[in-house]
């Protein structure tokens, strides 16, 4: 019987000779990441194990991307221990100040994790990287300390769910739209603890930046894991970036699927998600009359150079619409210069959006932009829960960055032809 990309990773990262869904196996890891709200937690729980030193400070990634620059007293303490912890055990892949970005745009980029790894964070989030062909999943921190002590960690074996997107995209489509519809064809519980193996030709036709965007969200659905197969597009993003050698899996023609679902990208237009689910989505023709008072675009989902470029089409020749806030916050300082290069940082400012660092503060209420009571926000995060951005008398919307930016200029949701000559 044939493997899956994500039984193929997970038995060349396990000494158990035969396993199935289900089943509890050991695993070696090969990147353990945290960031500055979740460090410090696995950093008490490495302290109390009575080690003294990591054993392997290389395999550990901390980027401080939440609450920094340092938002109050309290954010300040944890990341000055995160800081001191960092220095004192060598971690060399420690990321902070202007060397820090948004921590599932900044590992892909810095070549930190490549096809095949076995990669666990302290963060829901960090399927992103099941896009680049390895196996990615969220883990909690007390979890990810073990992994930083051990090398390894306890996983059962999810199910893996196929997902074909068959046919063209249409115009301004891109994987935050097809992800977005996904959801909301199965529910945010729809996959829950299983694989998501996306693929077909609508998949094919995105760069790799709206995969990553895509496989971001497979936690939305309840997912363990967001997985593409690795094809050219994608050995040409890692090749040039790897700081190790990597490996291409791919399914095999007999692999077991718990269920295979085929959408039709033909029936996918650019898509909006309502409060308070990501689940609560609808084509842009659906949405209606909905005025907002607030537009978000980066976070780990949509701050890529790429995510920037299409906002920077939309909006250029625009003006923000008066009374209504634009953040832009590129995704790492490498798409911050790109962004400067390429002259789209003075197309935002001639637009009158509000150019940020880099940073996650807005998407999870943080800071940098959160929203009071009665005030509603779309952005291009992943998360639209009650509270999620702020007060919790607040709604937040979400949609890709096409979308974000024509409604940015309109001051209500809008699809990107009502604003683009």
């Amino acid at each position: 019987m044939g493997m899956n990309i994500a039984e193929k990773i997970l038995a060349a990262h396990t000494k158990t000779p035969e396993f199935r869904p289900g089943d509890i196996i050991k695993v070696s890891v090969d990147v353990a990441l945290a960031n500055d709200i979740t460090a410090p937690i696995a950093i008490q729980a490495f302290g109390s194990s009575g080690l003294t030193r990591l054993p392997d400070p290389d395999r550990v990634v901390f980027v401080l991307d939440h609450f920094t620059p340092n938002k109050d007293i309290a954010s300040a303490n944890q990341c000055k221990l995160v800081r001191d912890f960092a220095r004192q055990q060598g971690i060399s892949r420690f990321f902070d100040g202007g060397e820090a970005g948004v921590e599932h745009a900044l590992l892909p980029e810095k070549g930190l994790v490549v096809p095949g790894d076995l990669v666990i964070g302290a963060d829901s989030h960090t399927c992103t990287y099941g896009a680049l062909g390895a196996f990615a999943t969220g883990v909690g921190s007390t979890d990810l300390a073990a992994a930083m002590m051990t090398g390894q960690a306890w996983m059962k074996v999810p199910q893996t769910m196929k997902f074909v997107f068959d046919g063209e995209l249409r115009p301004w489509v891109g994987g935050k739209d097809l992800i977005l519809y996904l959801i909301g064809k199965i529910g945010v519980d729809g996959a829950l603890y299983r694989v998501m193996e996306m693929e077909g030709p609508g998949i094919d036709a995105l760069e790799v930046s709206d995969r990553l965007s895509m496989s971001n969200m497979a936690i939305e659905a309840g997912a363990k894991a967001g997985i593409m197969a690795p094809d050219e597009k994608t050995e040409a993003y890692v090749k040039p970036r790897a700081t190790r050698p990597y490996t291409l899996y791919a399914s095999d023609p007999d692999a077991v699927y718990e269920s295979t679902t085929i959408f039709d990208c033909a029936d996918i237009e650019p898509q909006v998600a309502f409060p308070h689910l990501p689940e609560n989505s609808r084509g842009i023709s659906e949405v209606g009359e909905v005025a907002i008072d607030q537009v978000v675009i980066g976070s780990c989902t949509n701050g890529r150079i790429e995510d920037l470029r299409v906002a920077s089409r939309i909006m250029k020749g625009n003006r923000v619409a008066k009374g209504l806030r634009c953040l832009i916050l590129p995704a790492t300082p490498l798409v911050f210069r790109q962004a400067v290069s390429e002259g789209l940082i003075g197309v935002f400012l001639d637009a009158g959006a509000i150019v940020g660092p880099p940073t996650c503060g807005p998407c999870l209420g943080g800071h940098m932009g959160i929203l009071a009571k009665g005030e509603k926000g779309l952005a291009t995060t992943n998360r639209n829960f009650v509270g999620r951005m702020g007060d919790t008398g607040s709604e937040v919307y979400l949609s890709g960055p096409a979308v974000a930016a024509a409604s940015a200029v309109t001051g209500r949701i809008s699809a990107p032809q009502e604003v683009l000559p």
